[in-house]
Formats: C-alpha cells, sequence, structure tokens
C-alpha cells in the first residue's frame, strides 16, 4: 500500500498558498517551484481541490486562494479531494487468488474486515488533523 504523492503535495500547496498570499501572486508556476515539480501537475491538483471545494482558481495568471477557513479543512478532505481511492478500497487484492488453495481461497475472509479497520482509523487519525494543525507546525519552522 501506498498512498500518493498527490496528497502530501497537496497538503505542501496548501501551506505555500497560506505562507505567501500577502506577499505574491501564488500561481501554479509558484507553487511548483516550491515543490520541484512541472506545473501541470499542480494544476491537475489545484483542479481536484477546486472540485473539491478547497480552493479557489483564477484562470490565467490570476493566482489560487484557500477557499474555506483553515480549521474547517481536514486531512480527510484533502485525501477525499486527490486521491482516487474508493471507499473501502484503499488496500488492493490480487485478482485471482488460486482457489483451490486452502488459503488463497478464504485470503478475503481472513483480510478483509481487518483492512477495512485498519483504514477506517486511518481515516478517522486524517479527519481530526486539519490544514490549520499543520500550518501551526509549519509556522514554528519557516521563520
Amino acid at each position: 500500500m501506498q498512498i500518493s504523492s498527490r496528497f502530501t503535495i497537496a497538503i505542501h500547496v496548501l501551506i505555500c498558498i497560506e505562507t505567501f498570499k500577502n506577499d505574491y501572486k501564488v500561481t501554479s508556476d509558484f507553487l511548483a517551484s516550491s515543490v520541484n515539480v512541472n506545473p501541470v501537475v499542480i494544476r491537475r491538483l489545484l483542479q481536484q481541490l477546486k472540485k473539491a471545494g478547497i480552493v479557489h482558481v483564477i484562470r490565467g495568471s490570476g493566482g489560487t486562494d484557500i477557499a474555506k477557513s483553515l480549521d474547517k479543512i481536514t486531512l480527510l478532505d484533502i485525501y477525499n479531494a486527490v486521491e482516487c481511492v474508493e471507499e473501502g478500497q484503499l488496500f488492493h487484492f490480487h485478482e485471482n487468488p488460486n482457489q483451490f488453495c486452502p488459503v488463497g481461497k478464504n485470503i478475503h475472509t481472513i483480510l478483509d474486515v481487518r483492512l477495512e479497520k485498519i483504514q477506517e482509523a486511518m481515516e478517522k487519525e486524517m479527519k481530526s488533523t486539519t490544514i490549520q494543525d499543520v500550518i501551526n507546525d509549519a509556522k514554528k519552522l519557516v521563520q
């Protein structure tokens, strides 16, 4: 299992938007320079965040700002906005376990409930952490 870098890039982007909003026009090029990725990656990510109601994006070189109060945006909101994971489907099973093997034919029974509980615990923790919490930590380090 590995959550894609879109999640951490999205958090990075939101911290940058908040940190630099008063000093710079925060464009996808500006954000891409901080993340050190191609601006196209940032544009796609911003569209996902916009669709989720987390950011406002002004087309062209208008810039970006955060659409909601920082203490109302959770890590789970961001995760749901940028990750392509269906509910309860964080863990992907191999497609065709051997039905003649005692392990293969029972692997779903063995793991499904446990993996669902693990995903629920992760999502509960993500829901309890806001972008404001993360930004508060960042402010201690970014001077």
